[in-house]
């Protein structure tokens, strides 16, 4: 079988470091962490990466690669996963892309959006303008946004009509373009969704912040708390044992806290993948 690339998707503590191991000796291949936080250098005990034995098995790519003070976003690690990719096809190895943040994971299945970044500058003008000068000027610009857009949303209305200027297209078009090109890639991927039933999920959640306090975290945020980057930050586990650490909170109140966070991203983790219909439920 020639190598591919396989997504391994699902919601935290899904099971989706054991699972990738066995797909890694299924199909010839090396794992590739899609974790935003994983990502980061000393904090593998509160975002659960794998441990030195689960490494040994096989090779472990994006890992602890980046400084807890740096910022990071899906472009940057799009960059970094690309090349790793090329370089486990050109080994003749299928590449286990796995993780649960749904944009970092996007980005790299179906590319980046070609959607530009807002202009402040195109933003103050539109801002400036009526409701119903946003309109007419929508109208003039993408007749075919205007005939979809909610006429009273502002903030639709703006990022249509600023799509537009700063491009010279409408975006209307782009956005179709975009839609095929996306609908053209889903085709090729070939993704598994772990999602365990809610019961078992949501107690191994309990167990792995319970496991995380005990084994580590604690310590690794003390000791980066004050140099982690925005992004870091975001990482479950840091605001809740900071607030310990700084004696708002004690170690149960902590953990309640941790263990609810987790359950409401795991959520928030199932919706985003479940819209994502190219990736197939594990059996």
């Amino acid at each position: 079988m020639p190598p591919r690339t396989i997504y391994l998707c699902g919601p935290t503590a899904s099971g989706k470091s054991a699972k990738a191991i066995e797909l890694a000796a299924a199909h010839n291949g090396e794992i590739i962490n899609a974790d935003a936080m994983q990502l980061y250098r000393g904090l593998e005990v509160l975002t659960a990466a794998p441990d030195p034995i689960q490494r040994v098995e096989c090779p472990h790519h994006l890992y602890g690669v980046i400084a807890p003070e740096e910022t990071c976003d899906a472009a940057h690690f799009l960059a970094l996963a690309q090349p790793i990719i090329e370089q486990i096809h050109a080994r003749g190895k299928s590449a286990i892309v796995t993780g649960g943040s749904g944009l970092y994971l996007k980005f790299l299945s179906h590319g980046p959006s070609p959607l530009p970044p807002g202009d402040e500058a195109i933003r103050r003008e539109l801002d400036a303008l009526e409701l119903v000068q946003l309109q007419e000027k929508l109208l003039e610009h993408d007749p075919e946004s205007a005939a979809t857009i909610n006429p009273q949303n502002r903030r639709y209305l703006t990022r249509a009509i600023e799509i537009s200027l700063i491009t010279g297209k409408p975006a209307s078009e782009q956005r179709r373009h975009w839609a095929a090109e996306s609908a053209r890639r889903r085709k090729k991927l070939h993704g598994i969704l772990l999602c365990p039933p809610r019961d078992i999920l949501h107690a191994r959640i309990a167990r792995r912040a319970e496991e995380m306090l005990e084994y580590g975290a604690i310590e690794e945020v003390a000791a980066l708390r004050d140099i982690l980057s925005p992004t870091a930050c975001k990482a479950i586990g840091v605001k809740q044992i900071t607030a310990m650490l700084d004696g708002k909170l004690n170690r149960a109140q902590c953990l309640k806290a941790i263990i609810e966070a987790t359950r409401q991203y795991a959520k928030r983790q199932i919706t985003w993948f479940r819209r994502e219909t190219w990736l197939k439920p594990d059996q």
